[in-house]
Formats: structure tokens, sequence, C-alpha cells
């Protein structure tokens, strides 16, 4: 078996010749998987902003309906016990930023002594929750020193 040096260094010229030579541009196949890593990048970005935002928007809502809550309960007991009306009242609030319909319900169970007042807030958005309030106001008593034939006194 003999093996020529001629054709040896002929193919290691050739070789070299080659891989010497410099790279010019990108390849497509480079290009198309630096797309597809970056649109799974961008992809899972979008979907956790997504999801911020949906729980940013309910967190708002919640906190207007505590709002509207708050403001029915402070309204109820700041005014006087016979002031309230026994019965059942609804009203639509149609305005922004928080549309919804409120229920309040008073019911007297002691006639002239103890009322239970029940508030019922439901958004209008139906992505938010509905929420209910209840809370019992008794008549004051008073304390009347010079009368001598009072029931209460």
């Amino acid at each position: 078996m003999r093996i020529s040096l001629r054709s040896f260094a002929r193919v290691t010229a050739a070789a070299t010749a080659t891989a010497s030579k410099p790279r010019k541009g990108f390849v497509l196949v480079e290009v198309i998987v630096a797309m597809v890593l970056l649109a799974v990048a961008v992809s899972s970005l979008a979907a956790m902003m997504y999801s911020v935002s949906q729980s940013g928007m309910k967190a708002t809502g919640n906190a207007y309906r505590n709002g509207v809550l708050m403001h029915e309960v402070n309204r109820l007991e700041g005014i006087p016990y016979d002031s309230i009306a026994v019965g059942s009242s609804s009203i639509s609030v149609t305005t922004a930023p928080y549309k919804h319909t409120r229920v309040i319900t008073v019911a007297e169970p002691v006639a002239n002594v103890v009322k239970t007042v029940r508030i019922v807030i439901t958004p209008t958005d139906t992505k938010l929750k509905p929420d209910t309030v209840s809370f019992t106001r008794t008549k004051s008593r008073t304390s009347k020193v010079l009368c001598t034939d009072c029931p209460q006194g």
C-alpha cells in the first residue's frame, strides 16, 4: 500500500483555503431560530401582562365596591333611627367609574326598638363579584328624669 504525499498536500491546501475564507452574512436558519426564540419570549411576556392587568382591574373594582358599601353604611348609621324607612329600595348607578345596582332592605323585627339593614351591591360588570353587608340599628334609650309616668323613664 503506497501513500502519495503529493495528493495529501493538495487536500490539506484545499481545506485550509476554504476554512480561512470568512463567512459573509447570516444563514437563513439562524434568522429563523432567532425569530422563534423572540416569539416565545414575547408571547410569555404578553400572557403575564394580560394576567397582571386583569388582576389590577379586579382590585380597582373591589376598591370601588368597598367604597360604595362604606358610604351607604355610614349614611344609614348617621341618620336618626326614626328616619330609616322600613321596606326595600333599589338604586341603579349608570355613571362611570363604577356602574352598579344597590338594594337596601330594612326590616323591623321588634317594633320601635330594632331595625336590621341589609345592603347588596351588584356591579354591572360580570367580572366583579357582588357583595353584601348587614347591620342592626337600635333605638337609643332616652333618659327622662322629670317624667314619672313614662314607660322607659
